[in-house]
């Protein structure tokens, strides 16, 4: 058996939980309410999926099976790179965009091949409820892509997992660029080439991520160690992103990283066996870190970061939010993991008048393990 089949077979046969999922956005997000209103469908195969997803109609889509990808357009082999040498559990590189001409021009020519669906992600039109049912909400070898205008988008219950997992530039799981009131909740996404989540250079306008599980888990690392480092990635202009009760386990890096002036509450949250680094945090990006749970987090914030960030980092800290969120904020909590400091409160007043998530104390964030992530009714 292939060593990529083992990690697929662990993960297929993992424990659920089956309860109601939330039928309202929380945070920045909310008042989304995808195809609601619209025409119920099933899709029974990829090509009915395509068509459901890819225009504006308002129309909810429940997955009730497996829609696989893999081999669907082929195969191409090529000339890529190994960036981090070619043990076994090194990722290799895809060439794509001249990346590894540009990047790593030092680095070892190696031949790789690819998938093509990856790199080809499903388009997702306008007004869209996209709905697993129970477990059986699964795509494979393709991501999902909102961008240029999309708006009023519910993601939720799914699985989106191997998209080239070997390979940098694999394929991303869900990406956003140019939209706005985008709901990803309750979903699980394993076995990425590239990023988990990406919102890119297009303003992506109000997003809410949550209770969805981030499973790190690979054969294949540019840490070479199983740890996957392309988490989540907030690029775009002035994006308002709610990121609330994710479960963020075995990273190595950009969980997340942000930029592009980003406005972000990270709140509840559980991070989880993380190698190296959490956050990474870049000039303009603007992050509120309240009421997280840091279990094994070997550096919560990568170092040498530029953007602002307020972690309330003491109790008396706390009603610094009071102004802007009407309310105090919840401490983080940490375990074997090393510090997090921000004590930037100037950036504070950006949130007042926003729709902000509600916090619970960092206790409640350990929840996450187990109620994140796909499977639900």
């Amino acid at each position: 058996m292939r060593l990529l089949d083992v990690f697929v077979a662990v993960v297929a046969f993992l424990p659920t939980s089956f309860a109601a999922l939330p039928t309202q956005a929380e945070g920045f997000a909310a008042g989304t309410t995808g195809g609601k209103g619209g025409q119920v469908v099933r899709p029974k195969n990829n090509q009915e999926l395509t068509n459901y997803l890819k225009d504006n109609t308002a129309r909810i889509i429940y997955l009730e099976r497996t829609f696989d990808f893999k081999g669907s357009e082929g195969s191409a082999t090529e000339t890529g790179c190994a960036p981090w040498g070619t043990g076994t559990h090194c990722q290799l590189s895809i060439n794509k965009n001249q990346w590894c001409t540009n990047y790593n021009p030092g680095a070892q020519k190696v031949t790789v091949k690819y998938d093509k669906a990856g790199l080809n992600p499903l388009m997702v039109g306008s007004n869209k409820s996209i709905i697993g049912v129970g477990s059986k909400g699964v795509i494979k070898g393709k991501g999902l892509r909102l961008a240029n205008g999309v708006k009023n988008v519910i993601i939720q219950n799914i699985h989106i997992t191997d998209l080239n997992p070997s390979l940098v530039w694999g394929g991303d799981a869900i990406t956003l660029d140019g939209t706005d009131n985008i709901w990803i909740d309750h979903c699980t996404t394993s076995l990425i080439g590239r990023q988990h989540i990406v919102l890119g250079t297009g303003a992506s306008g109000r997003v809410s991520i949550t209770n969805n599980k981030i499973d790190g888990v690979s054969p294949w690392s540019a840490s070479c160690n199983t740890y996957h480092y392309w988490a989540i990635l907030f690029l775009g202009k002035s994006d308002l992103i709610t990121f609330k009760g994710n479960y963020m386990y075995h990273v190595s890096g950009r969980a997340p990283k942000v930029s592009g002036n980003t406005l972000l509450h990270v709140v509840n949250n559980y991070f989880h066996d993380v190698f190296d680094h959490a956050f990474e945090i870049e000039e303009n990006g603007q992050v509120l870190a309240e009421g997280n749970a840091f279990q094994n987090v070997k550096n919560p914030l990568k170092t040498g970061t530029k953007g602002r960030l307020f972690t309330v980092p003491t109790a008396g800290s706390a009603s610094s939010c009071k102004a802007a969120l009407g309310r105090a904020c919840q401490m983080n909590a940490f375990g074997s993991s090393g510090a997090f400091p921000g004590d930037d409160t100037g950036f504070l007043g950006s949130f007042k008048g926003k729709t902000m998530a509600s916090a619970a104390s960092a206790q409640s964030a350990k929840n996450a393990m187990t109620k994140a992530g796909f499977g639900l009714a």
